[in-house]
Parts: C-alpha cells; sequence; structure tokens
C-alpha cells in the first residue's frame, strides 16, 4: 500500500490557489455533502465546533473517497493533541493562535519524527499507516505534512516575517476576526484597519516565500487577497450557507426574515 500524497501541499508551493470552505457543522454526513461539491479542501473545526477525535476521525473517512483535502484545525498546538490528529491521519493542520516563531517552531516540531522532530511513534496501531501496512510510512511521512499557522493578534503581526521564516511552516493564516479584536476592533473585521494588516500580512508571508490565506465570505474581499497572492482562500462556511438558504426560502413562503424573530445578522469570520 502506497502513501496518500498531500496533493495540497504541493499545489502551495507551485503557487496554485487552492479554496476552501469552513466545516463546523461535526458530522460526517455532511462533510461527505461538501466533499462533493468542488472545493479544493475542507476545513474541519474543532477549535470552535463540536468536534473531538472521532467525529473528525469520521469526517475524515467520509471525505476519502472525493477529491478534496481535508484540513483540521484543532483547540490548540498542543503537541500531544496534534499526534493524535496525525495518527487518524490528518495531514494538513490549521494551528490557532500562534503568536511567536518559538510556537510555530514547536508546532513543527510536533508534526515530524525524531531526529527532525518529537512526534511520538505508534504506526501498528495508527490510521495513518494504514497499520503499518505502508512499509515505508515512517521514512516518508514528514514529507507529507502541511502544517498552516493563524496569525490572529498584534503580537502575531508583530512577530510575522519571523513566524513566516520558521522551517517546516508551509504557510501563515489570517483570522480577521481575532485579529480585528485584538485590535481593539471586536466585531469589526471589515474595518479598514485589519484590512490593511491583511493585506501587508500577506506580502510579507510571500516575501518569505510561504503561502498566505484567510476566511472572507465577501466574495470581493476573498478575490481582492486572491490578487494580492493569497493562495489559501476559505470563502465560506457550511453554517452560514445553510442559515443564509433556509432563512431565503422560509422567508420566500412567510414574507418574513425569520418566524418571529429579527433579521438574521451575519458574524465577523473566523
Amino acid at each position: 500500500m502506497e502513501m496518500t500524497r498531500n496533493a495540497f501541499k504541493r499545489a502551495l508551493q507551485a503557487g496554485r490557489p487552492q479554496i476552501g470552505l469552513w466545516v463546523a457543522l461535526a458530522d460526517a454526513y455532511v462533510a461527505e455533502v461538501l466533499a462533493t461539491t468542488g472545493f479544493d479542501w475542507l476545513l474541519l473545526d474543532a477549535e470552535h465546533a463540536p468536534n473531538d477525535l472521532r467525529t473528525v476521525l469520521a469526517q475524515l473517512q467520509a471525505a476519502a473517497a472525493y477529491p478534496v483535502h481535508p484540513i483540521v484545525r484543532p483547540v490548540s498546538g498542543d503537541k500531544a493533541l496534534l499526534k493524535q490528529y496525525l495518527d487518524i491521519g490528518v495531514q494538513t493542520l490549521l494551528i490557532p493562535m500562534v503568536d511567536t516563531p518559538e510556537q510555530a517552531a514547536d508546532v513543527v516540531a510536533a508534526t515530524r519524527y525524531p531526529p527532525q522532530g518529537i512526534r511520538g511513534v505508534a504506526s501498528a496501531i495508527a490510521r495513518a499507516s494504514r497499520w503499518n501496512l505502508i512499509p515505508d510510512y515512517l521514512a516518508q511521512c514528514n514529507h507529507e505534512i502541511c502544517v498552516l499557522v493563524q496569525a490572529e493578534s498584534v503580537t502575531a503581526m508583530d512577530h510575522l516575517a519571523a513566524i513566516a521564516a520558521v522551517d517546516g511552516v508551509d504557510g501563515v493564516f489570517f483570522g480577521p476576526g481575532d485579529l480585528a479584536a485584538s485590535m481593539g476592533l471586536l466585531g469589526k473585521p471589515m474595518d479598514p484597519a485589519v484590512q490593511s494588516a491583511i493585506e501587508a500580512g500577506i506580502a510579507t508571508v510571500k516575501k518569505a516565500g510561504k503561502a498566505a490565506g484567510s476566511i472572507m465570505s465577501d466574495p470581493r474581499v476573498a478575490r481582492h487577497y486572491l490578487n494580492l497572492g493569497a493562495t489559501v482562500m476559505a470563502v465560506g462556511h457550511d453554517t452560514t450557507l445553510l442559515v443564509d438558504a433556509a432563512t431565503a426560502l422560509a422567508a420566500s413562503f412567510t414574507g418574513s426574515t425569520r418566524a418571529g424573530g429579527p433579521e438574521p445578522r451575519r458574524g465577523p469570520d473566523d
């Protein structure tokens, strides 16, 4: 049995933009449905969505038959937690709240087997190695791991060039909502100051030769980021798509935007 190659990582290395969707409904059936829709990648969110190791595993299994790359965002960069996600077969991780190059280096180390890192070895019981049916898994797997770190604070932006320069960091992803909050602009990710910071951040990451990315449900702004050179672009959330479509359908029959309640408000992008 051969190892699954990380086509997403290779696309970023070649500078090919990869368009994705945030998946927060924490359900394997939903993940399989979305895996058929044509996105390059799906982000399985275990930071803010009600996911755990087993629900993520079920979603990985559901999406495995389709030409889409699953990315997992754990709740933190804890090395023990990352080990578990890697062992169930995650090849690309998006690590939240990385503020310093030291944190970024620690995350990279947690994803690599020794001597390049500190990942624990238990391939005989790991889905990632197909339970040792991939004979050279231990020798090859480090090359297939893709590490994206999130810059979503003023501190992270101050250290951005150093974070992007860390060997093993494949890309830096900007979180508009948290970055806005850190800048004293809670709930205002579209504020010109936040947008300027992200635009400058994309340039900094590109200069380091790494992939830059963000999440933006406004198509105009998403395309603007892509034109600036971002190559990891999330363009929506499954929750928002569901709520918007259901609300519009209900309104077409009832004449109101929400039964018994006010018109729904869109929150900031993650």
